[in-house]
């Protein structure tokens, strides 16, 4: 799906260059973050700054085309993290470089997109040591 120029820019700005989901800064990364439809645009979800976020190619590949994970305390199936309407503060903590979900959403979106993988938390560590980590209003 092409987005246009303006839009995409728009979504970048928006997400100060960094990952909507994990944090991750663009800064520094070999890949360009993708423009994730939070609602995928195969399940009717519109091109339109609203339904749009800034996603690290990790955590854009994994999302995919879902909007539900599993919870791995309660095991019900519960929504991922939606960039425009959640609060990141609200579903996630920092424990050093890990991110914990501290609700069933965070739960399942921290599960879901692998944010704790060895490659992430290693990245974190190096984003550490130039005052890229933890990002900025994710405290």
């Amino acid at each position: 799906m092409s987005i246009p120029n303006s839009l995409r820019w728009q979504v970048i700005e928006r997400a100060m260059n960094r990952c909507e989901y994990c944090g991750l800064s663009q800064e520094g990364q070999e890949a360009v973050f993708h423009i994730d439809h939070i609602h995928p645009a195969s399940l009717d979800g519109q091109t339109e700054s609203e339904n749009l976020a800034l996603a690290c190619v990790s955590c854009s590949l994994r999302k995919s085309a879902r909007v539900s994970a599993i919870d791995p305390i309660t095991n019900f199936m519960e929504p991922l993290f939606n960039p425009r309407r959640d609060v990141w503060n609200l579903h996630f903590r920092w424990r050093d470089c890990e991110l914990t979900g501290i609700t069933p959403t965070g739960r399942a979106t921290v599960q879901a997109l692998a944010m704790n993988r060895p490659i992430a938390v290693s990245i974190r560590r190096e984003e550490s040591l130039r005052d890229r980590h933890p990002p900025p209003g994710h405290l």
